[in-house]
């Protein structure tokens, strides 16, 4: 039998997912049909040279986030994504102890 804990973690891995679905596979779509678009203009006409920059600027910024996207799942930023928070607040709230508040 399962942990409530594990049953937790699945349905919100699982929500997580399908979430990310729902906006990235629009999106891919939206991206997509531009860039494909974007190629016909370059290949169908002869003043389609115009059309090579939104390409490059389409593919170096899609690559720079993809990287900093995959960058961010092997450091594990995905997996505690409230720690963060809970730092803070226990920062404040020891600098508010031992220092004092200064600039009250």
């Amino acid at each position: 039998m399962e942990s409530p804990h594990v049953r937790k973690s699945r349905s919100h891995l699982i929500t997580t997912v399908l979430l990310a679905l729902a906006v990235l596979i629009p999106s891919l779509y939206g991206f997509a049909g531009k860039f494909i678009e974007f190629l016909h203009i370059y290949g169908g006409e002869s003043d389609g040279v115009f059309a090579i920059t939104p390409i490059l600027n389409y593919l170096l910024a899609s690559t720079g986030f993809f990287c900093l996207f995959c960058w961010a799942m092997i450091g594990g930023m995905f997996r505690d994504i409230e720690a963060p928070k809970q730092v803070m607040l226990e920062n404040e709230a020891q600098l508010d102890q031992f220092g004092g508040n200064r600039y009250v």
